[in-house]
C-alpha cells in the first residue's frame, strides 16, 4: 500500500475518494452472495445501548477476530466496511463492526453520542470483545473510527497489547484542526461538508427532543460548517471547552510515539480531508508506529482495476500488514 497507485482512469484526489465509495465494486467478482451481519445490542456502563454487527459466516475454531470502526458517520454498511467484510469471509476470519452511539440506524438514549478521540468507548469495546473471541484480535479504524482507535492505544500504553495484537488506522484525520479547516473550504465545504451535516444536523435535533435545553435549536438550525457543529454539539456534549479543546486534544498525531503495540497509519497524500503538510514524520512516531502515505488513494477510496474498478487494495494491504505482526 505504501506504494498505490490509483488507475490512469481515475485521477485525482476527490474522484479516488467518491468512486470508490458510491460506484466501485466491493466484493471480488467471484463472489455473488452479499454479506450478512448478525446484530447484537449491548448494554453500556451508563445506561445506553450500542449495536455491534458480526459478520454472519462459517469459520474454523480459534480463527481470528477483526474488528472495524467505522468512520463519521458511517456504517457495517459502509463501502470500506463491506470490502473487509468480504476479506474477512475469504480469508477465514471473524469480523465485528461495533457502531459508534448513533450510527446503527437508531438513536441512543443518552446526551452522549461520539467524536474523534472517543478511546473510552474503544477501549469498552475493544475489550469486551477480546473476552468473548478467546482468540487473536486485530483492529482497524477508518478515518474518525482510526484517529480514536490510535488515541486509544496510546492511553492503553503497555496494556494494550493484552486486547490487541495490531491496530491500523485508515485516513485517519490524527490533526484535527487541519482537517476541519480543509473540510471547511472550497469544494471540499459544498461537497463533503453538506453530506455529513444532511445526517448529523438532524440526528442532534432529535437528540435535543430527547434532551431538551443541550443546545439552542436555532443555532443548530444554523450550522453550516463541522467548525461549528463540533462547537455547538461535539465539544460541550463530551467534555470540551470547545471546538479548538476538542481538535487539539482528541488529535492522535502529538502522541503517536506513546503506543506499544503495532499501529500502521495509512494515510493517502492526495486525500482531501487531510492535508498531506499535517501529516506525521517516521522520527516523531515511536518505534511500533508504521507510516504508509502514498501519493495516491483519496480518503478511504484505493481503487484499483479496470473500469468500473474495486476497493480490494485497501483491505488487501491493510490485511497483508497486520497479518505480519505475528
Amino acid at each position: 500500500m505504501h506504494g498505490f497507485r490509483a488507475p490512469w482512469w481515475l485521477p485525482g484526489g476527490h474522484a479516488q475518494t467518491i468512486w470508490p465509495a458510491k460506484l466501485a465494486h466491493h466484493a471480488p467478482a467471484s463472489v455473488a452472495q452479499p454479506l450478512r451481519w448478525r446484530r447484537e445490542r449491548w448494554a453500556t456502563p451508563d445506561g445506553d445501548f450500542v449495536d455491534v454487527d458480526h459478520l454472519d459466516a462459517t469459520t474454523p475454531a480459534g480463527a481470528p477476530l477483526l474488528v472495524l470502526f467505522h468512520g463519521l458517520e458511517g456504517s457495517s454498511q459502509s463501502h470500506y466496511a463491506q470490502a473487509f467484510g468480504h476479506w474477512a469471509r475469504q480469508h477465514g476470519w471473524r469480523m465485528a463492526v461495533p457502531h459508534f452511539r448513533g450510527c446503527s440506524g437508531e438513536l441512543n438514549h443518552a446526551p452522549r453520542a461520539y467524536h474523534s478521540g472517543d478511546f473510552e468507548e474503544i477501549g469498552w469495546l475493544l475489550g469486551r470483545l477480546r473476552a468473548a473471541a478467546g482468540a487473536p484480535v486485530c483492529a482497524v479504524g477508518i478515518s474518525l473510527g482510526g484517529n480514536a482507535l490510535l488515541r486509544w492505544a496510546q492511553e492503553a500504553g503497555d496494556s494494550a497489547g493484552a486486547i490487541a495484537r495490531a491496530v491500523a488506522a485508515v485516513c485517519a484525520p490524527v490533526d484535527l484542526a487541519a482537517s476541519g479547516q480543509a473540510i471547511g473550504r472550497g469544494f471540499n465545504r459544498q461537497v463533503y461538508t453538506r453530506m455529513f451535516l444532511r445526517t448529523m444536523v438532524p440526528k442532534a435535533l432529535a437528540k435535543l427532543d430527547q434532551h431538551p435545553g443541550l443546545f439552542p435549536r436555532e443555532a443548530m438550525l444554523a450550522v453550516r460548517d463541522l467548525y461549528d457543529f463540533d462547537n455547538l454539539f461535539t465539544a460541550p456534549l463530551h467534555g470540551f471547552r470547545n471546538t479548538e479543546d476538542y481538535w487539539a486534544r482528541a488529535s492522535a498525531k502529538p502522541q503517536l510515539a506513546r503506543i506499544r503495540i503495532p499501529a500502521l497509519v495509512l494515510n493517502a497524500r492526495n486525500d482531501p480531508f487531510v492535508p498531506a503538510a499535517s501529516l506525521p514524520q517516521a522520527q516523531a512516531v515511536g518505534r511500533c508506529v508504521t507510516l504508509w502515505q502514498p501519493a495516491h488513494g483519496g480518503h478511504v477510496g484505493f481503487p484499483g482495476g479496470r473500469f468500473p474498478g474495486h476497493v480490494h487494495p485497501l483491505p488487501d494491504g491493510v490485511m497483508r500488514w497486520l497479518l505480519a505482526q505475528g
